[in-house]
């Protein structure tokens, strides 16, 4: 076999067993602080991927590889809980932006020095350039696969 593809076997192996790693101990920090691993995963996407005036519902969707419908319940019990809000959109009155709340933010700040450790842990441990040139087309591919199954 030639050796670029044992090294991006290796590499691939590598990076799954501490990106799992990674989620496992994220979602382990979430139960702590109150969160379920989901409830973080929504404060990440709109926290760190929000536009000054909120993320659209349907972007969420697609951030966290899920159905709107379903991300639509999650936003629903994280507002519940105080951790995002919606707002309507000021340019487009039929559409809804969600936005982080203070206490959305202070959970993630509890959380974001765990997490620093493992991701420079993990940078340390496995060198990600070669899967990143690999799966740069497919990340759009697969998007486009999840935007087609919700039709």
């Amino acid at each position: 076999m030639p050796t670029s593809f044992l090294s991006d076997i290796r590499n691939l192996a590598r990076f799954r067993t501490m990106l799992r790693k990674l989620l496992r101990a994220s979602e382990l920090a979430a139960r702590k602080v109150g969160l379920t691993p989901q409830q973080h995963q929504l404060l990440l996407c709109v926290a760190g991927l929000e536009k000054e005036q909120g993320l659209p519902i349907f972007r969420i969707a697609q951030l966290l590889q899920v159905r709107h419908h379903s991300a639509v319940e999650l936003i629903d019990r994280a507002e519940q809980e105080g951790l995002v809000m919606r707002e309507t959109d000021p340019e487009d009155p039929r559409r809804v932006l969600v936005k982080i709340t203070p206490m959305g933010m202070r959970k993630l700040r509890r959380l974001a020095p765990q997490h620093r450790k493992e991701l420079q842990f993990m940078r340390a441990y496995v060198s990600l350039e070669p899967l990143v040139r690999a799966r740069g087309a497919g990340l759009e591919e697969q998007e486009a696969t999840i935007e087609d199954d919700e039709e």
